[in-house]
């Protein structure tokens, strides 16, 4: 046994019955019918909220499902690797990463300071979003990173992938994720990713006109511009 829980139930009445806040982890297609499966047995006062990568979705889905006297409140923690299942926990995952609430106008505000709190206890940074502004922010930062991951693996030759290093798996160590769960995210996400890939594309166009003149210093002015972005973090 490896200790990584105290108890564990299937039944969302037991589940859940007598816990003051609800933590739902579970891809983002499940989070909605899960609030609506548990809400009938939540006690006055209980809060629930999650991890999920999207939130518009489930941001309306718990609007409707957890009604007062008990509360929603979504959250995302930015932490996690391509890898999963108990084997691969960190105690310290949470340590200065950012977790986004996102409270809507009908969010209770006692619920939403509480879910602030329990991410701050577990040592995460406090950022604020509504679920719509959290999508398209999360679609850059997060989605968007991922599905480059996976196309700069996707465009490699057996000979190219037989000269990979340090570099290349530093930048496509994502695209090793769980693809059931990352179909979800981008599904969810998808108009906001779209317009992200749009931008990148953009992005890309404009590297490839420089280098179609080629501009040695505008080329060096593209990567230090870049590069101080990144070193600034």
């Amino acid at each position: 046994m490896l200790g990584a829980i105290d108890a564990w139930t299937l039944d969302p009445a037991e589940a859940v019955g007598q816990a003051d806040l609800v933590v739902l982890c579970m891809p983002v297609s499940l989070i909605g019918p899960w609030m609506g499966r548990i809400a009938k047995y939540l006690k006055p006062g209980a809060i629930v909220t999650d991890v999920g990568s999207t939130k518009a979705a489930i941001c309306e889905a718990g609007t409707r499902a957890i009604r007062p006297p008990a509360h929603f409140v979504g959250s995302h923690p930015m932490a996690g690797s391509e890898k999963k299942g108990v084997s691969v926990a960190r105690a310290e995952l949470f340590e200065g990463a950012t977790c986004i609430v996102t409270p809507t106008a009908g969010t209770d505000s006692g619920a939403a300071e509480t879910v602030a709190a329990f991410w701050k206890g577990l040592g995460c940074r406090i950022a604020c979003h509504d679920p719509e502004t959290h999508d398209k922010l999360v679609a850059l930062v997060s989605h968007l990173p991922h599905a480059v991951a996976a196309a700069v693996v996707a465009v490699q030759s057996e000979a190219s992938l037989a000269l990979h290093g340090k570099g290349f798996l530093d930048a496509t160590r994502i695209a090793g994720g769980d693809p059931e769960l990352w179909r979800d995210i981008f599904m969810e996400n998808r108009g906001n990713l779209i317009e992200s890939i749009d931008r990148l594309a953009d992005e890309l166009a404009r590297l490839s006109l420089i280098l179609q003149a080629n501009d040695p210093a505008a080329v060096q002015h593209w990567l230090e511009t870049r590069a101080k972005t990144r070193l600034e973090m």
